[in-house]
């Protein structure tokens, strides 16, 4: 066994209001993921194993960063974010929450979001909160107990799914780990006899520097 590095995909569509739209990278979204392969590259990380979801802009992303790899890329449809346009346009036509607009208002409706779907009150929702939850625990646990370090690019949401079971984490503390997680940032587990340690969260080693500052995005 040996650590398992998850990297969120750059910076998307953040114009979009669907999961569709949304679902491509940016052209910021391309420079973070370069940069990222390029601090790879310098760092002589090479993985045994490279994993992503099914999104376009998952594997676009890992396009970009062009790790150095053994094996790879593995495509896995249960390392795809959870349906959160389609769930937020139930809520808001369910429970009158409005879809936000910008980053103070989704910071707001997040945790609400959330504490819906959780308890089973979207209807017609892709998928369980439960469901995800366990699709997420599934995969994590199953690309840890692999030989070799291994390299997954996905999404925010499944990120802070992560963080809540590594470090069992409640519901706002979920929320608000999805809230920080920051567009080709880099998060490390260990996988221990004991179970599973997170060794880093949020890491942006590739934009560490003051002329790339601006390329930090969360959206």
């Amino acid at each position: 066994m040996s650590y398992v590095t998850l990297v969120r995909h750059g910076q998307a569509n953040s114009a979009a209001r669907d999961e569709h739209g949304y679902d491509k990278l940016s052209e910021l979204g391309w420079q973070q993921a370069r940069w990222l392969g390029d601090w790879f590259r310098q760092t002589g990380d090479v993985f045994a194993r490279v994993y992503t979801g099914t999104l376009r802009r998952h594997v676009e992303t890992a396009e970009a960063i062009a790790a150095e790899n053994v094996e790879g890329p593995i495509r896995d449809e249960r390392l795809n974010e959870m349906a959160y346009f389609t769930m937020a346009q139930l809520t808001e036509e369910q429970h009158g929450l409005p879809i936000p607009e910008g980053r103070e208002a989704f910071v707001r409706h997040l945790p609400q979001m959330f504490a819906l779907w959780r308890d089973g009150q979207i209807e017609g929702a892709p998928e369980s909160f439960a469901d995800f939850e366990t699709r997420v625990g599934e995969a994590l646990h199953e690309i840890a107990a692999g030989e070799g370090r291994a390299l997954v690019v996905t999404s925010g949401g499944l990120i802070g799914m992560a963080m809540r079971l590594v470090m069992r984490l409640d519901l706002d503390a979920l929320a608000h780990a999805c809230l920080a997680i920051e567009n080709t940032s880099l998060h490390r587990i260990q996988p221990l006899s004991s179970g599973l340690l997170l060794t880093q969260f949020n890491a942006l080693p590739h934009l560490d520097s003051p002329e790339r500052q601006f390329a930090r995005s969360h959206l």
